[in-house]
Order: C-alpha cells, then sequence, then structure tokens
C-alpha cells in the first residue's frame, strides 16, 4: 500500500507495473510540452490537422465492419402521432378548462375556491414540463458483431478503448462488503479485453474492514473469473448467479460444467464465511485501534484524519487467474482527509478516482457503478463502446446512461421501487432530444467530457469565447475549444507554451503528470514513468488540499453544490453542446438492490427531492443558467427544470388533497354549477388524461400496473418526503441550516422471508403529513354523508362531487396505509397513537360545525322582533 508518507506492506499481491504504451507518445524521448500541445491542438481542428470526422482509415475492408454500430429506432408513427395529438387537445382543453374556472369563482367559498385555483394552475405547468420532453421518444439498436469487426481483428492486439471503472462505498456496515465484493467481481469477470479493464474502488470510509473483504475478493476472483468465462456464466457476481430460480443446465454442454459449478459454489460459500468473519471482527473496535497483519497500526483508524491509501492488488503483470491468464487492475483508493477541509462527500470521491485513474491507467472512457449495482450483462462495456466509438456520432457523445433495474423486489412493487415510469418513458424522451439526464450510477463517461472540454468542432468553426460564465463582449481574437485560458493561437510560442502550462496547472492542479494526461484524448501513460513515481504523483493528486484554487467541482469533474451532484454534472456536459445516449439491451446492463421498506424509500425520495430544491436555488439553475452558448435545446431545459421544481408541487398537492375533507366538513363546494357546455370540457379533461397515459404505455411498454404505481407514490412522496425537502431547501438557503443525509442501507436480504424488509416498520417524522391526510379524508367521508343522509335526498347530489376527491386521495395513498400496518393484525403502536390524536382534533372540529342540526329557513327574529 502507498500512503501519503510512506509505503506500508501489502497484505496482498505486490504492485504489479502500471505503465500503458500509447500510440500518442514516441517512446524513444520524453515528448516536450510545447509538442504535446500541438498534439493536443491538431486533434481539436485547430492547427489544420485533419477531420475529426475522417477517422475511419485503418480499419478492415470488411463492408460490415464499416456499417455504423448503432442506430436510432423511430417507434412506429401508429403509436407516437395519437399521442402527440392527445397532448395538444388536452392543452386545448386545460386551457378552456382553467379559462371556466377562473371566471366563475364560488363566492360562499372563495378561500377554498382561490387554493384550487392556485393548484390546478401549478398543476397544469408542471404536466407541460413534465410532458413535453417526451415528444420525441426513440430507441435504439447496437451492433456488437460490428464492433468487433472493426476493433478485434483476429490476430491482432485490440483496438477497443481502455475503461475505468469507479465503485464507491463510505460505510461497511450499511453497505455490506459482501454487496461490494459481488459488484467488484462482476467487474473484473467482464466480457471485455482484460488489459483494457481497471477497477477502483473508492472507501470514503477508510474501514480496514472494505480493504480486508477487498484482499479477499481479490484471491477469489483468480477462481471466479476463469469460470465465469469458460461457461459463459450470466450474471458474473456470484450472490445473485447462485441465487437463480432456473435450469442451470440449459445451454451448457460441457461435460465438467456441473462439477466444476459445485465446486465453485463450495468456494463461494467459503469465501462468504471469510468474508462474514470480517464483519464480525469489525462490530468490535480495539481500543488501540486497528492493527494490519504485519503489525502497523492501520492509517484510516480515525476516519476523519488520516493519509491518502492506495492499494494495487492485481495488475497485468502480477495478477493472474489459477489457469495463468492475466486478470483486469483491481486499485484500492481511500483519498485523505483532514480536519478543516471541505470534503464533498460522494462528488469529492468520484473526482479523487478521476485523477488516479488519470494517473495510472488512464483510459478514455470511465464507468461508474455504485457499490450495490453488480454488471448483469457481461457485454454491457461493449454496448457503451457501440455509441462512444462510433466514427459518425461518438466524438460529440459525453456518456452513455442505462437504466437502473433492481433485485429483491416485490412482485406488486409496492412503492414504486423500479421507477420504470421515469426509465422507460421520460428517459426515452430525453433521448430524442439531447440525450438523458445523468441519474448516477450505471453511466460510461468520456473523460475529455468531465475535464471540462467542449465537443468537438470541425476546423473552420473556431468559438469566438473562452469562459463558461459570462458573457465575452468585444473580444475579436478567435478562441481554441479549449478550457478557459488554455492559450491564444496568435501568441509568441515560447509565451504560449509558458502561459498555456500556467493555465493548465490552475484549472487542474499542482500534478504535471496529471496535467499531461489531460492532453491524451486516447488515454495511455507515459512509458518512461516508474511504478514507484506513478503511486508518489496518485497519491498527491488524492491530497484534501490538492483541489484548492482550481476548477474542480466548478467546471471540472463531479460538480458540487448539491447532494445530487449526478443531476448537475450532466447539466453542465449539456450546457456545453454534448449530448448524451440511453442504452437500453435487452439483457438489462446493470442490477441493483433498492430499499423496500417505506421509511427507508422515503428517505431516499427525500435526498434526490433535497439536491434538486439546492439545485434549483443554486447558479446553476436551469432556470437562469446556460442561456449564453445556446447549446441547451429548449425542451431538454424544460426537462432540467422539471428535475428542479418537482418538490414544490408538494405545497399545492398538499393543500389539494386536504380540500376534499374540508368540503366534507365544512360543507362547502368549490366548483360552481355547472352547465352541459361546461361539463362536456370536465369530460373531456379526464378523458384525455386516462389517454394520454394509455398511449404513453403503448409506445413505452410500461403494464398499466407499473403506471399506477407510479401514480401512486407521485402523491405519496409529494405529501410526505417533497414537502420536507422544500422546507429544509428553504431553511439552507435563507437561514443557513444545512442537513445532513444519511446512506441507504444495502441489505443483502433475509434468507427465511424474502421481503422480511417490506414489512419493517421505521417510525419517521415523513409519516406523518400523509397519515394526517388519510384520516381527515376517512373522517370527512363519514361526516358528508352522515350530513347528506340528515338533510335528505338534495344533498347528495353535491356529495358525489366532494366524495370523488376524496376516495381519489385515499386510493392513491392506499400503499402507504398499508406500509403503516406492516404485517397484517401487527399495527405500530405510535400509528395507534396518531389515529386517536387526529381523530379527536378533527372530531370537535365535526361538533363544531354540528352537520346533524337541521338548519331551518325563516325570518330573522332577533332583527324584525314582533313585527315579523
Amino acid at each position: 500500500m502507498a500512503t501519503a508518507s510512506s509505503r506500508l506492506p501489502c497484505t496482498s499481491a505486490s504492485i504489479p507495473t502500471l505503465c500503458l504504451r500509447s500510440a500518442k507518445w514516441d517512446e524513444k524521448k520524453e515528448v516536450s510540452w510545447k509538442e504535446r500541445m500541438d498534439d493536443w491542438k491538431s486533434k481539436q481542428g485547430i492547427l489544420g490537422g485533419a477531420d475529426p470526422d475522417d477517422m475511419d482509415a485503418d480499419v478492415p475492408l470488411n463492408d460490415e465492419a464499416r456499417q455504423p454500430l448503432s442506430r436510432k429506432v423511430s417507434i412506429a408513427s401508429s403509436k407516437v402521432n395519437p399521442y402527440r395529438m392527445v397532448i395538444v387537445v388536452r392543452l386545448v382543453v386545460l386551457a378552456f378548462f382553467l379559462r371556466y374556472r377562473i371566471l366563475h369563482p364560488v363566492p360562499d367559498a372563495i378561500g377554498l375556491w382561490l387554493v384550487s385555483i392556485i393548484c390546478e394552475i401549478w398543476f397544469a405547468i408542471s404536466w407541460i414540463l413534465d410532458q413535453f420532453p417526451k415528444w420525441f421518444p426513440i430507441d435504439r439498436e447496437t451492433y456488437l458483431d460490428r464492433l468487433s469487426l472493426r476493433y478485434e481483428r483476429e490476430g491482432e492486439p485490440s483496438l477497443l478503448s481502455a475503461v475505468d471503472l469507479f465503485v464507491s462505498t463510505v460505510d461497511p456496515l450499511k453497505e455490506p462488503p459482501l454487496v461490494t465484493a459481488n459488484t467488484v467481481l462482476s467487474i473484473l469477470a467482464v466480457d471485455y479485453p482484460v488489459d483494457k479493464v481497471s477497477c477502483y474502488v473508492s472507501d470514503d470510509g477508510a474501514s480496514m474492514l472494505t480493504f480486508e473483504a477487498l484482499s479477499e475478493t481479490a484471491e477469489f476472483a483468480r477462481k471466479w473469473v476463469p469460470f465465469c468465462k469458460k461457461f459463459s456464466i450470466e450474471p458474473r457476481a456470484p450472490e445473485f448467479y447462485f441465487s437463480l430460480k432456473v435450469d442451470y443446465l440449459k445451454d451448457k454442454v460441457q461435460p465438467t460444467f456441473v462439477q466444476e459449478r459445485r465446486a465453485m459454489k463450495r468456494e463461494y460459500e467459503e469465501f462468504k464465511v471469510r468474508i462474514n468473519a470480517l464483519v464480525a471482527k469489525a462490530m468490535k473496535v480495539p481500543a488501540e485501534g486497528w492493527i494490519m497483519k504485519d503489525g502497523t497500526p492501520w492509517p484510516g483508524n480515525n476516519t476523519r484524519d488520516h493519509p491518502g491509501m492506495i492499494q494495487v492488488f492485481l495488475g497485468h503483470s502480477g495478477g493472474h487467474d489459477t489457469e495463468g491468464n492475466e486478470l483486469p487492475r483491481l486499485v484500492y483508493v481511500s483519498r485523505e482527509k483532514r480536519p478543516g477541509f471541505q470534503h464533498h462527500k460522494k462528488a469529492g470521491a468520484m473526482n479523487a478516482l478521476i485523477r488516479v485513474s488519470a494517473v495510472l491507467t488512464n483510459a478514455p472512457f470511465m464507468l461508474n457503478l455504485d457499490c450495490d449495482h453488480y454488471i448483469n450483462n457481461s457485454k454491457a462495456i461493449r454496448e457503451a463502446m457501440c455509441f462512444l466509438m462510433d466514427p459518425q456520432v461518438g466524438r460529440k457523445v459525453c456518456y452513455v446512461q442505462f437504466p437502473q433495474r433492481f433485485d429483491g423486489i416485490d412482485a406488486h412493487d409496492r412503492y414504486a421501487n423500479r421507477n420504470t415510469v421515469f426509465f422507460d418513458i421520460n428517459m426515452k424522451g430525453l433521448d430524442g432530444i439531447q440525450g438523458p439526464v445523468y441519474v448516477g450510477t450505471g453511466c460510461v463517461f468520456r473523460r475529455q467530457a468531465l475535464y471540462g472540454y467542449n465537443p468537438p468542432k470541425g476546423p473552420k468553426r473556431p468559438k469566438m469565447v473562452t469562459c463558461d460564465c459570462c458573457p465575452c463582449f468585444g473580444r475579436k481574437k478567435r478562441k481554441h475549444a479549449m478550457p478557459e485560458g488554455a492559450g491564444d493561437v496568435g501568441m509568441d510560442s515560447d509565451k504560449e507554451v509558458l502561459m498555456s502550462q500556467m493555465n493548465f496547472e490552475k484549472r487542474f492542479g499542482q500534478s504535471a503528470a496529471f496535467v499531461t494526461s489531460t492532453l491524451m484524448e486516447e488515454g495511455g501513460v507515459p512509458p518512461s514513468s516508474s511504478p514507484a513515481a506513478l503511486l508518489k504523483e496518485a497519491i498527491h493528486v488524492i491530497s484534501c488540499g490538492y483541489e484548492d484554487k482550481t476548477d474542480w467541482g466548478l467546471e471540472l469533474g463531479w460538480i458540487y453544490g448539491s447532494i445530487t451532484e449526478d443531476i448537475l454534472t450532466g447539466f453542465k456536459m449539456h450546457c456545453r453542446g454534448w449530448r448524451s445516449v440511453y442504452c437500453m439491451p435487452k439483457r438489462a446492463a446493470f442490477k441493483g438492490s433498492a430499499p423496500i421498506n417505506l421509511s427507508d424509500r422515503l428517505n431516499q425520495v427525500l435526498r434526490w427531492a433535497l439536491g434538486s430544491v439546492e439545485i434549483f436555488f443554486s447558479r446553476h439553475s436551469p432556470l437562469l443558467y446556460g442561456y449564453k452558448n445556446g447549446n441547451l435545446k429548449w425542451l431538454e431545459r424544460f426537462a432540467y427544470i422539471n428535475t428542479t421544481i418537482y418538490p414544490f408541487t408538494s405545497l399545492p398537492l398538499l393543500a389539494y388533497c386536504t380540500l376534499p375533507a374540508v368540503c366534507l366538513l365544512t360543507g362547502k363546494f368549490i366548483m360552481p354549477s355547472i352547465s352541459t357546455f361546461a361539463s362536456l370540457f370536465f369530460i373531456a379533461l379526464f378523458m384525455s388524461i386516462f389517454a394520454t397515459g394509455i398511449l404513453e404505455m403503448r409506445w413505452s411498454g410500461v403494464s398499466i400496473e407499473e403506471w399506477w404505481r407510479n401514480e401512486q407514490f407521485w402523491v405519496i412522496g409529494g405529501v410526505s418526503a417533497h414537502l420536507f425537502a422544500v422546507v429544509q431547501g428553504l431553511l439552507k438557503v435563507l437561514a443557513g441550516i444545512d442537513t445532513n443525509f444519511t446512506v441507504t442501507s444495502k441489505a443483502t436480504g433475509d434468507e427465511d422471508d424474502e421481503f422480511a424488509e417490506l414489512y419493517a416498520f421505521k417510525w419517521t417524522t415523513l409519516l406523518i403529513p400523509p397519515t394526517t391526510l388519510l384520516i381527515i379524508n376517512i373522517i370527512g367521508v363519514v361526516a358528508g354523508i352522515s350530513d347528506a343522509i340528515n338533510n335528505g335526498y338534495q344533498s347528495w347530489g353535491p356529495l358525489f362531487g366532494k366524495l370523488f376527491f376524496a376516495f381519489w386521495v385515499i386510493v392513491h395513498l392506499y400503499p402507504f396505509l398499508k406500509g403503516l400496518m406492516g404485517r397484517q393484525n401487527r399495527t405500530p403502536t405510535i400509528v395507534v397513537i396518531w389515529s386517536v390524536l387526529l381523530a379527536s382534533i378533527f372530531s370537535l372540529l365535526w361538533v363544531r360545525i354540528d352537520p346533524f342540526i337541521v338548519k331551518t329557513k325563516g325570518p330573522d327574529v332577533k332583527q324584525c322582533g314582533i313585527n315579523c
């Protein structure tokens, strides 16, 4: 292991050589800075270099190899055109509906009427922002055979681009090491050239448990990887492969398969025992702190004050499997942490991985995964390369986003954990505009895009501005399509070299090795660098003060300023003019675990919503940011605006869900008497709402149950997590009160009860608003029916409209009610207490209204006296 101060003994394999060859480097001598700058400019088309689109000079002459590696598949017009027509019709009907509502107030309930009007207008705006970015939905196809024909010639080294894979973890008690180990094993066994794959595991908690578990994982990988490749195993995460309830003999014709599978399963069970023993040991921290196997103290005993640590477990010259074949690189990284420094949580950890990987391997593409998202499709990286390495469209693609799929969710998906509507409808729509948003995991990036570069343009189209933050008026000198301050074409050569180097270091940090790597578009590291020098430089770039006075987190890497750094990072790339691609292979590329109990799910949604509120109030708000260059398309901006303002819908949603109960308890009605003509618009509005949903399901393939679960949880999350996110966001902006979020637990599941976590009840304040809404609407229904029975037949007409909306609220909150109840006949005590308390309050309100007293009509005796 290498640390900031010393080289500690390794607990596994010795450090291998980390040097990679690069086609862009002269192996006989070190290239000067000016030559590197000229090489970079020629790649950008500035010094009269080759057209970046004229790239196919060295491909096989096979016609099939010259074909595109992917293509757009337009959704049938018979499905999309009716959908667009209904959207337009619904927009027109909505305009007439709102006009009618505004021009026909309700005098005896003016307050309730005004609240309902405000809510309906907000819902209309929210619907427009959500609906119109789905105007051009598309599908995509990839051609893996063409990729192999183009870049993998028989008998020659593979020309596929290298990929650095990032896995991030923080707390091994909430993110079990066995889960992380399965993710790492699925990466090491991926179907991709071994010398092109490097796996970096970020341990932001500096845990010795994670370190030792990764050491055990590296040893088990020597047996697991050849087994997977020999028998084409899917998925290549052992926990999930051995738990498959399918005929594992299907399509396995090798006679030794059964025997080797049984042996491998025994090996994995022993591996699990060793990992679980490490976890049990970690439960009791020694008073003197953890001690490594060589007797030295663990450098990360103080998780808030420790040096940077790097350990290379496997490598292309030192890591081999049991059959003597090379294994991909596996590198453990824990960045330095010191008191008084802002570390920026996950975004800071990911930026540290960018720099470490750039110094050690410098692959041109990067794939980031959460520790609980394993590779379910061993060809997932190849799927992404069909877009990123396509000579026609690849150079302007900043990332390829895969949908998130999950294991361990109940069949009915009670809390919409799969998010199918978002991943199968919204993201397909965005792919037809400028590309899907970045959602945090399962995304393959172009390294140059994360460095803040603009997408490449032709040599005849230089840009006239240099900075990304404000217009530059009166500047007539042509600028390069490169980071701010990288140098002017017309400057003196020596001065240009000096200024360029200074500005690059100011932008990227004081590391010559890292700055050099940023100019190498094809990746690789200088061949003259020794492993010791590279490790020393890698330790330097993960020091806690490295980012000071640089653009990291501002214009480079994962952007700081929100706990949902993923949305912000993708937004910055789209504003620079990059486009992204949505890839949905038939076999899901990645799968993860989701928090399936109610409390954890709501806390997860709270974290996402709070991040959106933070972005809305930041300088990167999509309402204001990115208009200068005009690179962000309007429908894409609509989608980003919707992404940041959707938590604010909680306020009108809460009010609208309360209105039915208030109307039932007070006897008021917020709708005026409706004429026959006006009733047609009400019917047309409801029909258009249902038609839009049905047609969306038709072209996307989403089932009606998934769509309905999404609608239900939109209400549940809206009146709870989104509401709290708005309050916390406002407290942070107005009062400076920051809120911390907790890592969602990634449990491996209970073998005795597959969905035991579903029934687990954990009380949280997020449950209070939905509980209150449920109770007052139930009481309102009882009060309304009782009042109608008491007042006679004529009161039943207005009652039906009130009951309709009250039942609408209750039906949408039904999954929440089941979550409160936990298992059958096991109602939590806190729910009973809240129910009794709220029922008492609204019962007193009901008594105050006196619904059973008949309101007799007649003269006012007190006013007219005996003259009546």
